[in-house]
């Protein structure tokens, strides 16, 4: 449930702090007075898109905070989020959604004082707040947005996604065949031509690492002769020659031995010189030993020359470096293959079948789905229109069959609408009026929100088109409603705003050049007189007062249930929030 909405610097508003409570609560004022911009600043921090155009002229930033009490359900929605931690409510069960942007668009959200995405901060108000616009009448006319409104109502959104892959899928493998049978020609000749690459490449067979190898092992044996020349004359120098270094380090070695015993001051000197005596000894060995294996080899050279040319031959062929080419022979082995896939037309009319017959049984399910949920909610819609002056009146909603599946589904969702009885339900968009399309409207979207999960309801002037009896049926569902949600109303009807628990009357003033809105927690006198301005217009006489009071003292604000009765001790006076 919505316990508090903050609002800096968005559009008129300058500064704006209002507490909601449980029940029906409507907003009423003159047109133009900012009714509907608390509910777009509510949607911003809800994760709607927002830009620049929202701050208030002259302002950095505009920043709007709302704090929800949560429900098991969101609180279970919360558990499986990816956001768990840091979007788990805190131990008053409370969550402050906030949404800030400053006067270059930039946009930033927070849940709980942790940044999130504006997708994030989305998902999680769908859980919170079901918002229904002044417009949706219109929407209501358009094929997808039927469609959409029956899946949601029915849940069938995941089902429907999953419908949207499948079906995607599918073509996918539809365009592969039809590429296949239709370029047959020019795919034969691109993997004959590959085919002849990684065969050339195959028999060259180059290796990973190989071309450092080939090279160093290049480098030595045309150096050959050199080395083994200068190899041979550190071994004579070290141990071969008859002063070799060897033999005169250890007769050194030897003689200090003998004079570190008459002076044991020479120990340490001693210590130095042996590991010395020993690395010579080593450093004689390994060369004696390289030496030994160390060849001139013109053959080998030969060879190892031939085989670098190769490899530099195949690297300039192909635009690549010399180590590349065995990742060069890798990539067209998986292309070859892919060609070899794409031209077995028959592998791929298997695999079109096989996609075709997994998006046909998902889709029928949803179909059969459809089928129930349709009949349900035209039966409800049926319903209520008997109460709003369109008796004998009927809504039916018909699916069409699709020759081909679309992404969709298998078939097209249409609302009908027959206005009196004895007539054929015929397309929304063809028969009904502009009053008869608001009724129908509000009827979907009370039914539909009563089978909403979201603790919060919100209609923004979904009213418009009505008045009369019908606006007193409206404004009596809508309050039967709010007996277990929390739904918010903007309204222009008295009979709606009568049938209130709280009422905020919103209001604007011009000063300094500058146009400010202001808001207002009316009490049980200060609804009398907003009801009777509703009723009378510019002119308030004590008739429409007196209707006025008799309107609100229907059935539905008893007493210690209206706003006025539960805070008897506040006038209007002391409960205004100046917002400018």
């Amino acid at each position: 449930m919505l316990r508090s909405l903050s609002i800096r610097d968005f559009v008129i508003v300058q500064a704006l702090d209002l507490d909601f409570a449980a029940g029906f609560t409507v907003f009423t004022g003159e047109t133009g007075a900012g009714k509907s911009i608390l509910i777009d600043a509510l949607a911003l921090a809800l994760g709607a898109r927002g830009d620049a155009g929202v701050v208030r002229e002259g302002a950095a930033r505009a920043d709007i905070s709302a704090t929800f009490s949560t429900t098991p359900a969101v609180d279970a929605w919360l558990a499986d989020a990816a956001l768990n931690a840091a979007l788990d409510a805190d131990d008053s069960g409370t969550l402050l959604l906030r949404r800030v942007i400053d006067s270059n668009g930039r946009s930033k959200a927070f849940v709980n004082g942790v940044s999130a995405t504006l997708a994030q901060l989305r998902e999680l108000g769908e859980q919170l707040v079901d918002i229904h616009g002044q417009h949706a009448h219109q929407l209501l006319l358009k094929p997808e947005m039927q469609r959409r409104l029956l899946d949601t109502h029915a849940g069938l959104d995941p089902l429907a996604a999953d419908v949207a892959q499948a079906y995607r899928d599918w073509r996918t493998v539809v365009r592969l065949r039809q590429q296949a049978e239709q370029q047959s020609r020019e795919l034969q000749l691109e993997r004959e031509r590959v085919e002849w690459q990684v065969g050339e490449l195959e028999k060259l067979a180059p290796q990973a690492g190989e071309w450092t190898e080939i090279q160093q092992e290049h480098h030595r044996l045309s150096h050959a002769a050199s080395l083994i020349d200068g190899a041979s004359a550190a071994l004579e120098a070290l141990s071969e020659a008859d002063d070799a270094l060897r033999s005169r380090l250890a007769a050194i070695v030897h003689r200090v031995q003998q004079l570190a015993d008459v002076d044991p001051a020479l120990q340490d000197i001693l210590a130095a010189l042996e590991p010395a005596q020993v690395q010579v000894d080593e450093a004689a060995h390994s060369l004696a030993r390289y030496v030994d294996r160390l060849d001139l080899d013109p053959a080998r050279l030969g060879e190892v020359d031939a085989r670098m040319q190769a490899l530099h031959a195949a690297a300039r062929k192909y635009r690549v470096d010399p180590e590349e080419l065995p990742a060069e022979l890798a990539e067209r082995q998986a292309r070859l293959s892919e060609l070899d896939a794409a031209q077995d037309v028959e592998a791929l009319a298997a695999r079109e079948h096989e996609a075709k017959n997994v998006y046909l049984k998902i889709a029928r399910q949803l179909s059969q789905k459809r089928q129930h949920a349709a009949q349900a909610l035209a039966t409800a819609v049926t319903d209520a229109m008997q109460g709003l002056s369109m008796a004998g009146g009927r809504f039916e909603i018909a699916l069409q069959t699709l020759e081909e599946g679309q992404a969709y589904g298998l078939e097209q969702i249409e609302f009908l609408v027959a206005g009196h009885a004895g007539v054929t339900p015929r397309p929304l968009a063809k028969v009904a009026s502009g009053g008869e399309l608001a009724r129908i409207s509000l009827a979907i979207s009370v039914i539909t929100s009563e089978a909403s999960p979201t603790p919060t309801l919100i209609f923004d002037e979904v009213d418009t088109g009505i008045g009369g009896a019908v606006a007193e049926v409206v404004g009596q569902r809508l309050h039967e409603l709010g007996g277990a949600r929390q739904v918010l109303c903007v309204t222009h009807l008295p009979q709606v705003a009568a049938r209130a628990n709280h009422h905020f009357l919103v209001s604007k003033e011009t000063a300094h050049g500058a146009t400010r809105s202001h808001i207002a927690v009316l009490d049980r006198d200060g609804r009398v007189g907003e009801v009777a301005r509703m009723l009378g217009g510019l002119t308030v006489t004590e008739a429409t007062r007196q209707h006025a009071h008799e309107m609100l003292a229907g059935p539905s604000t008893p007493p210690g249930t209206a706003a006025g009765d539960t805070q008897r001790a506040n006038n209007t006076r002391g409960t205004r929030r100046r917002t400018g």
